[in-house]
């Protein structure tokens, strides 16, 4: 009998903390989707820019007409422009 009497707190106290638990790994696995979500927009709009970039030079290399070394210097000074704009600016020291 004594040993029913202490199984009946024991099993509320390790029902409990089962529940923790579970609250826990779901918890866990949430964050887990949200970073692989992240990583998965990021990893589309970089691989969108890289595609786009491709389709320049696959128009550069097929169509005749052009002067190549034009276009890819205009390329040149469109990339070096937007990585200006999106770095941080520095504050200048006089």
């Amino acid at each position: 009998m004594s040993d029913l009497a202490l199984l009946i707190p024991l099993s509320g106290i390790a029902f409990a903390a089962f529940t923790v638990w579970t609250k826990h790994q779901r918890k866990l696995a949430e964050l887990n989707f949200e970073a692989s979500a992240e990583k998965a927009a990021l990893y589309a709009a970089n691989n969108a820019q890289l595609e786009e970039r491709v389709r320049v030079l696959e128009r550069i290399i097929t169509e005749g007409g052009y002067d190549t070394a034009l276009q890819i210097e205009a390329l040149r000074d469109q990339r070096e422009a937007e990585t200006r704009h999106a770095a941080p600016h520095e504050p200048t020291v006089n």
